[in-house]
């Protein structure tokens, strides 16, 4: 039985009995999962190599963030090394450093 169809049964039944509970409870749950199935459809994601995309594309997204992760460490490591070195020459010309070569 399709979903749509159980779902309208559903409704039918709640208006000829006047909507108990239970009635409203089932209708409630087929009408989510119908509307997730539905949301899942437009997304492409409704096959069923559906689960294996989503874990890779999380696995490419976890690579991504550890590329940027690593990118930017290097460039702070860099950056500091660089400020580092700007240090010691400023140091060695205030000290006099280039005199001591000639």
């Amino acid at each position: 039985m399709s979903e749509d169809v159980l779902l309208a049964q559903l409704i039918g039944q709640a208006e000829a009995e006047g909507a108990n509970l239970v009635t409203l409870r089932a209708i409630i749950e087929e009408a989510g999962e119908l509307g997730a199935r539905r949301a899942l459809e437009k997304l492409g994601l409704g096959d069923a190599g559906a689960g294996k995309d989503m874990a890779e594309l999380r696995e490419l997204l976890g690579a991504w963030r550890d590329a940027k992760r690593s990118a930017m460490q290097a460039a702070f490591a860099w950056g500091g090394r660089m400020l580092a070195a700007l240090v010691l020459v400023g140091l060695a010309v205030k000290l006099g450093f280039p005199g001591w070569l000639k």
